[in-house]
């Protein structure tokens, strides 16, 4: 091998390596087909339940896992939540069906990176996986509404009262629970800044101690966050999903 060879082989970017879990096989090997051509992704495993992906995430340390959150034996639920603890450098993204919107609640406190309806594009799929790979939060802007107008306003035993500005941990100044709960709303970055007139990236510095002050992840946590510290009101059962809040990543 030429010097030259050598350095490019050097510098060439190792390849996304993708568990996928999933208790459906046509499911499975779907994924894979959609997943495996791209030349930077290598699928190194497939599991058909979250015990199995646990031990084949030990084994394969993938990067990214393509994790379905109902599955028999061990749900993705229970599996994201293990993943993040034993194995954090692993990232999950993970799949769901429109009914199953309070396990996508409880993946992401369980610490998965991500969340897409089974139903995206290939193309969408595949954003995902790059995303949460860089460790940002890959959200599907439909999934999310429809998790806020059903979940969030579904009854919700002691719902806690997170405090708001000025007390509390990391204690939010009025400015930062002024972004905060227009994030929560659906606003993008460029969308706050000018509501409040403000520079995108004053807008971006707010958001990053917003997270860390509220010790959330991206702007899916902090959404739920949101509506569950009474910050924000659900919207009445009968709105429209299409008029409920969205996020997007930070």
């Amino acid at each position: 091998m030429t010097g030259g060879t050598t350095a490019a082989a050097a510098g060439a970017a190792a390849p996304i390596r993708v568990l996928i879990a999933d208790d459906q096989p046509l499911v499975r090997r779907g994924l894979a087909l959609i997943l495996g051509p791209d030349p930077a992704i290598e699928v190194v495993a497939e599991a058909e339940h979250g015990e199995q992906a646990l031990a084949l995430a030990h084994e394969h340390r993938p990067d990214v896992v393509v994790m379905d959150i109902r599955m028999p034996v061990l749900d993705g639920v229970g599996a994201t939540e293990r993943l993040a603890r034993e194995l954090p450098d692993c990232r999950v993204l993970a799949l769901s069906t429109f009914d199953l919107d309070e396990y996508v609640v409880a993946a992401l406190r369980a610490g998965a990176c991500g969340f897409l309806p089974k139903d995206v594009s290939p193309e969408e799929l595949l954003a995902a996986v790059r995303t949460v790979h860089t460790g940002e939060a890959a959200v599907a802007p439909r999934l999310l509404t429809r998790l806020i107008s059903t979940y969030i306003t579904a009854p919700h035993p002691s719902r806690p009262q997170a405090p708001v500005a000025g007390t509390g941990p990391g204690e939010l100044t009025p400015r930062e629970v002024e972004v905060w709960r227009l994030l929560a709303t659906g606003l993008d970055n460029a969308e706050i800044a000018r509501a409040l007139e403000l520079s995108v990236s004053t807008v971006k510095n707010y958001i990053t101690s917003i997270f860390g002050k509220l010790s959330v992840r991206d702007r899916a946590q902090a959404v739920i966050a949101a509506y569950e510290s009474g910050l924000v009101e659900a919207r009445p059962a009968t709105t429209t999903a299409s008029a409920a809040p969205t996020a997007s990543a930070n």
